[in-house]
């Protein structure tokens, strides 16, 4: 009897061109959404600094609201469809930090947080936000109940930044930016410091925090 002959070896396979974009489920792309919006906020805030047209900075404030929405269904979507995806909480994470870590510091650069201490501020800020995603997805099975849902945060969700760019965007209405924000500007010596940015300092102290906990409904 002749052996059927055998499957080819894995390395030996066709490659299958999008292979990756192939294991994306809806919820997915959803959260691609909520990326694409945060960065392009953070592309319009720069458009705003090169142009010196705060219509820019109006474009970058509508595209936050945009990555919330994305960020809050492509939860309730991955749970409507029942369909797990390999790369769902690695992607949600990438996404937030561009959309509530780096797009409100680059907005609040933007609007004229630009002394030195304003910038260690902001970096300090995105630093907490990252290392606040990363401790969720370490210890998020940890928190979770007899269901996978996670019971409470460790400290504020970073989506809560988006407090941060409502402020803003009423200074910008207010025409308070630039050399008019909001509580001036404090020299210190050859540092400067907006008291603005204290607001970020605050935001990711408490994003970091074990103390914390704020329940997830």
């Amino acid at each position: 009897m002749t052996p059927e002959p055998s499957s080819p070896p894995a390395a030996r396979r066709p490659r299958r061109h999008f292979s990756m974009i192939r294991t994306f489920v809806l919820a997915d792309f959803v959260t691609l959404g909520n990326g694409f919006s945060g960065a392009g906020a953070i592309l319009a805030a720069m458009q705003a600094l090169a142009t010196n047209n705060p219509r820019w900075l109006w474009v970058a404030f509508c595209l936050m609201p945009v990555a919330l929405a994305m960020d809050v269904a492509d939860g309730r979507i991955a749970r409507w469809r029942f369909r797990k995806s390999p790369l769902g909480a690695d992607l949600d994470s990438l996404a937030d930090v561009i959309s509530f870590g780096m797009a409100p510091a680059a907005l609040a650069f933007a609007v004229g947080l630009r002394g030195n201490l304003d910038v260690a501020a902001l970096l300090y800020f995105v630093a907490c936000g990252i290392s606040r995603l990363a401790r969720f997805n370490v210890t998020s099975a940890e928190l979770s109940d007899g269901t996978g849902k996670v019971k409470y945060f460790e400290g504020t969700p970073i989506p809560t930044s988006l407090l941060l760019v409502m402020v803003l965007a009423a200074a910008t209405w207010q025409g308070r930016i630039g050399d008019a924000l909001w509580g001036g500007v404090w020299n210190l010596g050859p540092l400067t410091l907006h008291p603005l940015a204290l607001l970020y300092v605050a935001s990711g102290s408490a994003m970091i925090s074990k103390t914390l906990r704020i329940p997830k409904f």
